[in-house]
């Protein structure tokens, strides 16, 4: 939990910098994960962090703004390298925050066509007064309907989960 606090931390401090980082931020530290020779190199002991922040200074020149590169040389000056994938999460958490968005898994039976998907973002951005960037996926398990989940919210819409209620209330007489 610790290391989700100071992600935080790091986030607000580049998010108070200005809120156009994201896709940077994303970059590298998905380079950091995806590439284990980057990874090896800023979490090194023998390499210096002098050498460290030259590095990146040299790797990131003309591809992101400055004030970013030195934030990532504060980072890795303090240590904090290995959270960067947390630090980008946290300051995309930031970013949907400021532009009143909220990330949606939905689960439809089939896998669903174009218009259907903006169409099911069209609703769902309605009924909760939100830009919605959804994240489809398909389970033939829920038989029909569509089943989402914002957050900690499920709302379940799913023909199994009314045929279930169905029997449910048959079975019990009600």
């Amino acid at each position: 939990m610790k290391s989700v606090t100071v992600a935080r931390n790091y986030a607000e401090a580049l998010f108070a910098a200005g809120d156009e980082f994201g896709p940077v931020l994303d970059a590298v530290a998905g380079a950091v994960q995806a590439d284990e020779h980057i990874a090896a190199v800023l979490e090194s002991p023998r390499v210096s962090k002098a050498a460290k922040a030259q590095i990146l200074e040299r790797a990131l020149k003309g591809e992101a703004p400055r004030e970013f590169v030195r934030f990532l040389q504060a980072v890795v000056r303090r240590g904090r390298q290995g959270l960067l994938a947390e630090i980008a999460q946290e300051y995309q958490v930031l970013l949907d925050v400021k532009l009143n968005r909220v990330h949606a898994g939905v689960t439809l039976a089939e896998e669903p066509d174009a218009p259907t998907q903006k169409q099911v973002v069209e609703r769902l951005t309605k009924a909760l007064g939100r830009e919605v960037r959804a994240y489809f996926r398909s389970d033939p398990r829920i038989l029909g309907g569509v089943v989402v989940r914002v957050g900690d919210r499920i709302f379940d819409g799913s023909v199994r989960r009314r045929l279930t209620a169905l029997q449910r209330r048959m079975l019990t007489g009600e």
